[in-house]
């Protein structure tokens, strides 16, 4: 009995006519027809009532269907694990992630997968979260950091909540400290001068939503840039900046806390929902997910 045998009687079964099955198999009718006399032969049974106009399953058949496609979803699974498994020596994981992430957790990940599976290619697109959710309906990547909830009503998305990470205040370790207390508060940035991100920077939305929810409209010293610029701008002096704690840490720059209850942000991973990620991109979602747990 071989797999091409069950595959075309599944086929007939299904399509009740001998013609229709083969070419939904993309096979000549009557090498199919033969290929089921020699099943029906090795059965030692009829398969099917072969009567003008009519195909129907004998009980022979009925009996072989569900055990027939069982035999070749199995074979299906079996060949996608081994494709799978090989996709971990070679193939390709696109990965998007707001600048932010890209300037702190980003590296520490890649360079973890790499040492893991050298043979993977990845590509990273850096984006704000509201254009990765478009890029990543669209299928143009595996999996996305992004930043929850979104704002509007978006594409169907599995998304999985990684960390809720704290916001601190930057500024230049030449200028006085912003404020005299260890912790600043929201108010405390009213007619404070700011280093702002571009619009469409989740970074900024959070940062301006805060301000307004606290009575006042923020005053930017300087806006539009990206990451690097920011911290750039307020290594300079130029004002203050509202940052993740991770890109804190790494900046050089003074660091102040909010007061209680602070501000935060929450980073999800995120896949269309209608698609499982490939392998290599699950691998990928664990070792984020590990580096987060280690606190990285």
């Amino acid at each position: 009995m071989q797999l091409q045998q069950l595959r075309y009687f599944v086929a007939v079964a299904e399509t009740r006519h001998f013609t229709r099955a083969a070419q939904r198999e993309h096979v000549a009718q009557p090498s199919l027809s033969q290929q089921i006399r020699s099943l029906e032969r090795e059965l030692g049974a009829e398969l099917f009532h072969r009567a003008r106009g009519h195909i129907s399953l004998t009980d022979a058949g009925e009996a072989l269907l569900p055990l027939a496609r069982r035999v070749l979803a199995d074979t299906e699974t079996a060949r996608r694990e081994v494709q799978e498994v090989a996709q971990l020596r070679r193939g390709r994981v696109r990965l998007g992630a707001p600048p932010s992430l890209c300037a702190s957790l980003v590296p520490d990940v890649l360079r973890a997968f790499h040492d893991r599976y050298p043979g993977v290619e990845l590509v990273v697109h850096e984006d704000g979260s509201q254009d990765l959710v478009r890029v990543l309906a669209a299928g143009e990547l595996d999996l996305a950091l992004i930043i929850t909830p979104l704002a509007g009503q978006g594409p169907v998305l599995t998304t999985a909540e990684l960390l809720s990470e704290e916001l601190v205040v930057v500024s230049s370790p030449d200028a006085p400290a912003p404020v005299r207390r260890s912790r600043i508060r929201v108010q405390d940035l009213r007619d404070r001068p700011l280093a702002m991100f571009r619009r469409g920077y989740d970074l900024r939305e959070l940062t301006v939503a805060a301000c307004r929810d606290a009575g006042f409209e923020p005053a930017f010293a300087v806006e539009g840039g990206e990451m690097d610029a920011v911290l750039g701008f307020v290594r300079a002096g130029l004002g203050l900046a509202v940052v993740p704690s991770m890109v804190a840490a790494r900046s050089g720059l003074r660091i102040t806390r909010f007061a209680s209850p602070g501000l935060h942000r929450t980073i999800s991973v995120a896949h269309r929902g209608d698609v499982s990620p490939p392998r290599a991109a699950r691998e990928l979602q664990q070792i984020i997910a590990e580096r987060l747990a280690g606190g990285s």
